[in-house]
C-alpha cells in the first residue's frame, strides 16, 4: 500500500482521492483555500482525511507520489518542495488511465476543445455506447473510474492535465488548433505550450489514431518534429485529402480506409466556420468508432450548443444577447466576432494572459460599433482599441455590462459577452460570469 497525497480540493482532486482510497492507498488531501461543503462532504462519506486552509509539510513530503490538481502551478512552492525531495508528481488523468482499461477518444486544443469533446459524446452515446464523459468536462475522470464502469470515455484534457502525463495513452486523440494561450504557465514560451498539448499523443501505437488539423500552421509545424506511430488522420477546410476529412462545395466529407460519409454544411447543428472544423473532428473521432453514417449526420444536425461557447441568450426588441464567456482567449473571440452578421456591442475584460489583441483590430473595425471592459484592469483594450471601435466605456459587473448594452444597442444588433480574458479578477469562473451575464440579460 504506497502513500498518495492528493493537492488540491475541487473536482479532480477529490475524485483522484476517492480512487486512491477505492484501490487501498494510504491517502491525504490538502488544499490551501477552503474546501467546498459539496466536496468536503464527498471525503467525509468516503472516510479520507484531509486539510484545508494550509500545507501541512511533514503530512505531504511522506508521500510515494502525489497528485497535483491542474489549477496549481508546478512553481508553486510545496510543488517545488516535493519535486526536490525528489517524489514524483502525476495528474488525475495519468493516475487514473492506470486502473482503466476502457477505450480512450482524448482531445485537446486551445479553441473547440469543449464543442468537439461533446460533440464526439453526443454520437457516440447517440449510437447506443456505453460511454462516459469527463477530464476538463463534467465530472472528474477519476471519480468515474472509482465508481462507474463504462467501455469508452470521452475526455477533454487541458494543457495543464497533460503536464502530469507520463504512461497514460489515447487510442484516438484530437488536437483541435494550437494557439497563443495560457503562456503566463509556460514562462511565455509557446513552444513549451505546444509541447503540453503534443502530450497527448503521447504512447500512441500504429492500432491508434491522431485527428488534427491540417489548416493550423503552429500543429502541422510541429508535427514533422514528434515520432508518431499512430495512424494520422487530418482535417482541412482548403484541400481534398485520400483519408480525413474536408469541405467540398458546400458539403463535409469523412473518408476512413473504405468508408466514406458525407453531409451538407447547411444541415449541421453548429454554424460558423470554426464549428465545421469542430463536426470534421468529431465524425472522423466517430468513424474509427465505427459508428454508422446515418448515426453521424443525425448526431451532428441534433447536437446542443454548449453552454457558455456562442450561446443565444434572448433577443429583446430585435437585439440579440450571446453569452461566449469560455472565450478566455484571443483566438476564441477571433471565432466569436468572425462569425457575426450584425453591427456588434462587444463586452470584454477580465485577468490578461499575455494576450496580443492585434489579429483583432480588422474584425473589430468592420464589426463591433461599441466596446464594454468588464474587467478591474482595461488599460490594455483602451491601448489597443482606442481609435478603432467608436466607443469604449468601463464597468465592475455583468449586470452594469448588460444595463450599459441595453442602452448602446439598437434594434439588429448583437451584445457579444465574448472577453478574450480569464474570469478570476470578478467572477470565480468563466461559468459563473456566464451565468451572470444570462441572469442580468433576463432581467432587463
Amino acid at each position: 500500500m504506497s502513500r498518495i497525497v492528493v493537492l488540491g480540493g475541487g473536482e479532480s482532486g477529490v475524485g483522484s482521492a476517492v480512487l486512491a482510497k477505492v484501490k487501498g492507498h494510504d491517502v491525504f488531501l490538502s488544499d490551501m483555500g477552503k474546501i467546498s461543503e459539496a466536496y468536503a462532504s464527498v471525503l467525509d462519506k468516503w472516510e479520507i482525511p484531509y486539510e484545508q486552509g494550509k500545507h501541512t509539510e511533514e503530512l505531504i513530503l511522506n508521500a510515494d507520489e502525489v497528485i497535483k490538481s491542474p489549477g496549481i502551478p508546478s512553481t508553486a512552492p510545496m510543488v517545488t518542495k516535493i519535486t526536490e525531495k525528489g517524489i514524483r508528481v502525476i495528474s488525475e488523468i495519468e493516475f487514473a488511465g492506470r486502473y482503466d482499461s476502457a477505450k480512450k477518444v482524448c482531445i485537446t486544443g486551445s479553441n473547440g476543445k469543449t464543442t468537439t469533446t461533446s460533440l464526439v459524446y453526443h454520437l457516440l452515446k447517440q449510437a447506443g455506447m456505453n460511454v462516459g464523459l469527463g477530464g476538463n468536462i463534467g465530472k472528474s475522470y477519476a471519480l468515474q473510474v472509482a465508481t462507474e464502469n463504462y467501455d469508452i470515455y470521452v475526455l477533454e484534457l487541458s494543457s495543464f492535465q497533460l503536464d502530469n502525463v507520463y504512461d497514460f495513452k489515447a487510442d484516438i486523440a484530437i488536437i483541435t488548433n494550437i494557439t497563443p494561450d495560457h503562456l503566463d504557465r509556460y514562462d511565455h514560451n509557446m513552444e513549451n505550450y505546444v509541447k503540453a498539448k503534443f502530450r497527448i499523443t503521447r504512447n500512441m501505437s500504429s492500432e491508434d489514431c491522431f485527428i488534427f488539423c491540417s489548416d493550423d500552421e503552429i500543429t502541422i509545424r510541429h508535427l514533422d518534429q514528434i515520432v508518431l506511430k499512430a495512424q494520422k488522420l487530418p482535417f482541412t477546410q482548403k484541400e481534398e485529402v485520400a483519408q480525413g476529412a474536408f469541405v467540398k462545395e458546400d458539403k463535409m466529407i469523412v473518408r476512413y480506409k473504405e468508408n466514406e460519409c458525407d453531409m451538407y454544411l447547411q444541415e449541421l447543428a453548429l454554424g460558423g466556420k470554426h464549428n465545421v472544423y469542430n463536426s470534421m473532428a468529431a465524425a472522423l473521432a466517430a468513424k474509427v468508432m465505427d459508428i454508422d453514417n446515418e448515426a453521424i449526420r443525425s448526431g451532428l444536425a441534433t447536437f446542443q450548443a454548449v453552454e457558455h461557447r456562442l450561446e443565444n441568450v434572448l433577443s429583446i426588441k430585435d437585439v440579440l444577447y450571446i453569452n461566449d464567456s469560455k472565450a478566455t482567449n484571443v483566438d476564441a473571440a477571433w471565432y466569436a466576432l468572425e462569425c457575426q452578421t450584425r453591427p456588434v456591442v462587444w463586452i470584454v475584460g477580465g485577468t490578461d494572459k499575455g494576450n496580443d489583441y492585434e489579429s483583432l483590430i480588422p474584425l473589430a473595425k468592420e464589426k463591433v460599433k461599441a466596446m464594454i471592459c468588464m474587467g478591474l484592469d482595461n488599460r490594455k483594450f483602451h491601448d489597443s482599441f482606442e481609435g478603432i471601435v467608436p466607443e469604449i466605456h468601463d464597468v465592475t459587473s455583468a449586470k452594469d455590462a448588460v444595463k450599459l448594452a441595453h442602452e448602446i444597442a439598437v434594434s439588429g444588433d448583437v451584445v457579444l459577452l465574448s472577453p478574450c480574458c480569464a474570469s478570476f479578477d470578478l467572477f470565480k469562473n468563466y461559468e459563473d460570469r456566464g451565468r451572470q451575464f444570462k441572469e442580468a440579460v433576463r432581467n432587463l
